[in-house]
């Protein structure tokens, strides 16, 4: 069977979402996975990884789209590097990637590292979309659970987020996916802006507890990125429709 669309990171929370999608459509998927798989419900598994080059040549082999999904703290840019470079040899015809909000402006590595992934796939010669999404509300929820363990919970101002959901954001992707390569796309937010106190109290509320909030201002040029709203996006952008609170209630009842 001819493997149409190769998709990195399809284990994860995003990729969970999209490799059903793409089934749904009828599609043929390969997963390049750092650990091995047994095939299920018309998927394929290949061992590799994107960071040490290994296991690549394999995966995009045959693959006529390539939907790059995964990511970590670090390294994007050179993960990514590695994957066009294969792509582009075994004649890969459409390069999808996602990407993060704020990837040009914001002062952090993790940032840096994404925007050179973006630089790195639309340098590559191959025809290419790239979607920058905000943070979805898992790795919210997953950060706000740490913070609720504590006493008191510190929480910095000025830094604010639009989470969206990470459904939204993998239907989207597997639209693109399978349209025509369209370049930078328009950004995909969610549909409130909120303070990292009003993320953490949501949470509290929902879980029938609460803590002390610790106002707490972040230095530096990061601090000044955060409450310049470098992280969001308003204008042009595209607007997801669930919300935090809606996350919640779903996810703990």
């Amino acid at each position: 069977m001819t493997t149409s669309i190769l998709v990195t990171g399809g284990t994860g929370t995003l990729g969970g979402h999209v490799v059903p999608l793409l089934r749904d459509a009828g599609r043929t998927v390969r997963v390049l996975s750092r650990h091995s798989r047994e095939p299920e419900d018309g998927v394929e598994y290949v061992t590799g990884d994107l960071l040490k080059d290994e296991g690549i040549e394999a995966a995009v082999d045959g693959a006529e789209i390539v939907l790059h999904l995964a990511g970590g703290p670090k390294g994007d840019d050179e993960a990514t590097s590695n994957l066009v470079r294969a792509a582009s040899r075994a004649g890969v015809q459409h390069m999808v990637y996602i990407s993060v909000i704020g990837a040009d402006t914001m002062p952090l590595g993790y940032f840096r590292a994404k925007l050179g992934a973006e630089r790195a796939v639309a340098d590559s010669g191959i025809p290419w979309t790239t979607l920058r999404a905000a943070q979805f509300h898992d790795l919210v929820l997953t950060v706000v659970r740490k913070m609720g363990k504590m006493p008191v919970v510190p929480c910095p101002g000025g830094l604010r987020f639009q989470p969206v959901d990470s459904r939204e954001v993998a239907a989207r992707l597997v639209e693109l996916t399978l349209g025509e390569p369209s370049g930078p796309v328009p950004d995909l937010a969610g549909p409130t802006v909120y303070g990292m106190a009003e993320l953490a109290r949501g949470y509290l509320r929902a879980r029938g507890r609460s803590r002390l909030m610790m106002p707490m201002r972040m230095p530096g040029k990061v601090g000044r990125a955060y409450r310049a709203g470098e992280n969001l996006s308003f204008e042009g952008a595209t607007v997801g429709k669930r919300t935090w609170e809606d996350f919640l209630a779903e996810r703990l009842g």
